[in-house]
């Protein structure tokens, strides 16, 4: 009996890590995908490696399995899949026309990847939980995943601009990740709770627009996603319309958490 329980819980803390090994494996073939011209292959598969990096966490919490070497493995792993794919598609895509400053460009993706998630290792403070520090990097790479699906709906006029644009996000993105803009973890389930008549309803009409035209509506909720964090932050606050009832004290967050590393992705 004590031996089948030692091989129970063993398999159980593989359990996480294949979520996580698949989000790797997933990262690592956006890149042969890029560099091999098909692009938006590439794009959907840094997709999946987020909705797989969703769920190792998710999954750890469920069965009691989160350990340090969870973590760290995770952290690895975000790097290569949200930091060096995306940056690679971008320099495939259009940064190869920029020569030496396209690259350096695209390193910035991996460079403020390595940054954010040391960052956090490191037990850095950070805002109430209802907050990122900065866009999470699964958002920010797929921001980039779902630009270069977006497109099929680039108007004529965009062509000879597209490079221009795509340097831009390539710039901006990842400089997000490493800000003090706050995002919202949407970790606090207040309004739902309070109203989910309310809530299936607007599940069910993002999830529609999203099945419809998943190409259009996937960029736009992103870019509506990054763009809300310096609304909110530079904007809102300053006018007073203060939204996190915890004020700006930040506090101390110490790392070992499976469930909190993914607060700071």
């Amino acid at each position: 009996m004590d031996e089948q329980r030692k091989h129970f819980r063993r398999g159980i803390y593989i359990l996480p890590n294949l979520f996580t090994t698949a989000s790797l494996f997933a990262g690592f073939f956006s890149i042969i995908l890029a560099f091999s011209g098909r692009f938006d292959e590439a794009a959907w598969a840094i997709l999946v490696s987020a909705a797989m990096d969703g769920l190792d966490g998710k999954v750890a919490r469920l069965t009691g399995t989160a350990s340090q070497f969870g973590i760290e493995y995770d952290s690895l792993a975000d790097d290569v899949a949200f930091g060096v794919a995306p940056g690679m598609l971008a320099y495939a895509w259009q940064l190869n026309q920029f020569g030496k400053f396209g690259l350096a460009a695209a390193f910035l993706f991996c460079g403020c990847a390595a940054l954010r998630l040391a960052r956090f290792n490191v037990g850095v403070s950070t805002t109430s939980k209802r907050f990122f520090v900065g866009l999470p990097s699964p958002a920010s790479a797929c921001l980039m995943a779902t630009f270069v699906l977006f497109m099929p709906y680039y108007p004529t006029f965009m062509e000879p601009i597209l490079p221009g644009v795509a340097l831009v996000v390539a710039v901006v993105s990842p400089l997000l990740m490493v800000s003090r803009v706050r995002y919202f973890s949407f970790k606090d389930f207040g309004f739902a709770k309070a109203h989910p008549f309310q809530t299936m309803v607007a599940v069910l009409i993002v999830l529609s627009m999203v099945f419809s035209l998943p190409r259009l509506f996937c960029f736009l909720l992103l870019l509506s996603y990054a763009v809300s964090g310096p609304l909110y932050t530079y904007i809102l606050r300053r006018h007073g319309r203060r939204l996190d009832p915890e004020g700006d004290d930040a506090r101390k967050q110490q790392p070992g958490k499976q469930g909190a590393q993914e607060a700071q992705k």
